[in-house]
């Protein structure tokens, strides 16, 4: 398999380009525990693990050269049929002076010209702020400044400045922030390709007071279950006049975090949501910012959460919004199961007793859900222990586990479409035989998650015995095909952006623990017995995302993994290998595109590791 690896340049680095070509597909192929582990440590003492991650300033810097953003916009400007005019929306409140001004010059300093600039004073009291913008209004007939006479704090000043809009679309901007001299020309190019897109939004990053560029966050294609759990659009967010005239702009009340609750407002209207996967924002970073001090503004995780809360009951969706410990921003929402139907868990096995039993006892342990049954796959078991233990079970569990026959060659995919078949479930939960669960109420969360109408798979994190992560979602691309995240970091380790303790959508989960609707599974086909060993989960997730069902990741369920104790890894022999190879070309031919660009991943990131990092420029 051809793989692309990053270019290392420096003297010091080049000697350890076979290193880094080796580590990278090392750390995103499952297993291998022993071996990663040295790879980490190697790549720390070397330093090469600090240099992947160094140098954005550097990467946007190069991206917003003003000679590549003309020649872009020259080569592309006149071919554009649509030009709207775009109102930007800034409710300015007593800012220094000079982040005002930088504010506003990024604005005018936009290649794309057909835009107004619509700003209301909230009775500031330093009279700077008045003259300047007077200043500014005088310069340019397209920026309109309303002085209000009682201070409404945002909600109320950002509903001002958008009575002075007539553009096609709003964007909005706050009172000390940049936009990228390209900002408003990429969302024009977005609406030409996307004319029907009415709520788009782009990736951001924050500036200090030196100009130093930090902190990117590169976000997902549109994922309602991350706009649940935190405001994952952030800036910079351009809305058509039409939505936001329906949803009345915003609410007073939910100061703070006014903006969430227009987003989960508007996203309950409309499904055509779009995403440019560039830094076109820069959040400033200053003293009283929350981009530098969370604690900035305490009112506005209160306001975020009374907002989620709403957002429930306007959807008929019964649950509880919580925090996320430590996260502030993070929450965490737990549905109310309407109806407890049966979970049918099914778990392929071939002797390994001793495995299965961890597993199967755990379940009866640590399961608080009331109705489910366990079905156990014996795929040409041989091992005395295995018969005497499911003699045992099936003795003293009549009503709840049973042995089924699968006397066929191993093919993951057709096992579990048998155990579908034999399954009396509304839930069908996947297991593997080398799991051990680790919450009272997996499997209620799990079936909370799944019972919604729009969710396919369900996920949750699965932990190494050293309590790292061995799976908290799947992105397409990494290992050249498709490869967990995160792995080996800590079980409390908060990830990119919060990732591994925030709720998710992702393009796949893994079926070491996997559950969905039974009629989603039969709607789709079920899994495709073409791909025997490998990338059968992944298939059936993408098909879930074909038939327009979101798959989700919950961090609060946990289960330890003793991954491949059973089945081994495909360098095992020759064998492994071909049957390896012969899954890997069949997902490859049904999915190229989607492993080429993985909408629930982003196209900076890179596909060389499992950790978020920036994508380097071959």
């Amino acid at each position: 398999m051809k793989k692309n690896f990053a270019k290392v340049s420096s003297p010091g680095q080049s000697k350890f380009k076979s290193l880094l070509n080796l580590a990278s597909f090392v750390l995103t192929k499952p297993g291998y525990e022993l071996l990663k582990k040295v790879v980490k440590k190697i790549l720390i003492k070397t330093g090469l693990r600090k240099e992947i991650h160094t140098g954005y300033n550097e990467w946007i810097t190069a991206k917003l050269d003003p000679v590549i953003l003309k020649k872009e916009f020259d080569s592309t400007y006149n071919y554009l049929k649509i030009k709207p005019k775009i109102s930007i929306i800034i409710p300015v409140y007593n800012p220094q002076v000079e982040y005002l001004k930088s504010a506003i010059n990024s604005v005018i300093g936009q290649s794309y010209t057909n835009w107004e600039l619509c700003i209301s004073d909230d009775c500031s009291p330093n009279p700077q702020i008045k003259i300047s913008l007077d200043e500014f209004r005088k310069q340019d007939e397209r920026i309109k400044v309303i002085f209000r006479e009682k201070n409404g704090h945002i909600s109320a000043n950002s509903n001002s400045a958008l009575s002075l809009a007539t553009g096609d679309y709003l964007l909005f901007m706050d009172h000390d922030d940049l936009l990228t001299p390209d900002c408003l020309f990429e969302f024009i190019k977005h609406i030409n390709a996307n004319p029907s897109d009415q709520l788009i939004y782009s990736d951001e990053d924050k500036i200090d007071d030196s100009g130093t560029y930090s902190f990117p966050h590169f976000k997902p294609d549109w994922a309602p279950d991350n706009l649940s759990s935190r405001n994952y659009m952030g800036h910079v967010i351009v809305i058509k006049k039409d939505l936001m005239d329906q949803v009345n702009g915003f609410r007073e009340g939910f100061e703070g975090s006014q903006d969430h609750d227009l987003l989960l407002r508007a996203t309950e209207l409309t499904n055509h949501i779009g995403h440019i996967p560039k830094v076109l924002y820069h959040w400033r970073i200053h003293n009283l910012s929350v981009a530098n001090n969370t604690d900035a503004k305490p009112y506005a995780y209160i306001a975020a959460k009374r907002a989620l809360e709403e957002a429930m009951v306007r959807r008929g969706t019964p649950a509880i919004v919580e925090d996320i410990p430590g996260i502030l921003g993070g929450y965490r929402i737990n549905y109310k199961i309407k109806s407890f139907g049966k979970v049918s868990v099914i778990i392929p096995t071939k002797d390994h007793a001793k495995l299965l039993k961890i597993a199967i006892d755990s379940i009866l342990q640590k399961t608080d859900y009331p109705d489910y049954e366990i079905i156990v796959l014996n795929n040409n078991s041989i091992s005395k222990d295995f018969f005497a233990l499911m003699m045992e079970y099936e003795e003293k569990y009549a009503d709840k586990i049973r042995c089924v026959e699968a006397s066929f060659p191993f093919n993951f995919a057709k096992l579990i479409n048998l155990g579908v078949s034999e399954s009396k479930g509304e839930f069908i939960l996947m297991c593997n035989n080398d799991v051990e669960v680790l919450n009272n109420d997996w499997m209620t969360q799990m079936v909370s998650f799944a019972q919604r109408e729009k969710t396919g798979a369900v996920g949750v994190k699965l932990l190494y015995q050293d309590n790292t992560v061995q799976h908290a979602g799947v992105v397409l691309g990494l290992g050249g095909a498709a490869g967990h995240v995160f792995v080996n970091m800590g079980r409390n380790d908060r990830g990119y952006f919060n990732y591994i303790q925030s709720i998710n959508n992702y393009s796949a989960v893994t079926a070491a623990c996997l559950m969905c609707r039974k009629n989603v599974y039969n709607e789709v086909g079920g899994m495709d017995e073409q791909l025997e060993v490998e990338y059968n989960d992944v298939d059936l997730c993408l098909k879930f995302l074909k038939h327009g069902y979101f798959n989700v990741y919950i961090p609060t369920v946990e289960l330890y993994h003793y991954e491949s104790a059973t089945r081994g890894h495909p360098f095992q022999s020759k064998e492994s290998w071909a049957q390896h190879e012969h899954d890997f070309g069949i997902f490859r031919s049904k999915w190229q595109q989607w492993i080429d660009n993985d909408p629930f991943y982003n196209p900076n990131l890179s596909i060389e590791c499992t950790d978020f990092q920036l994508k380097r420029d071959a």
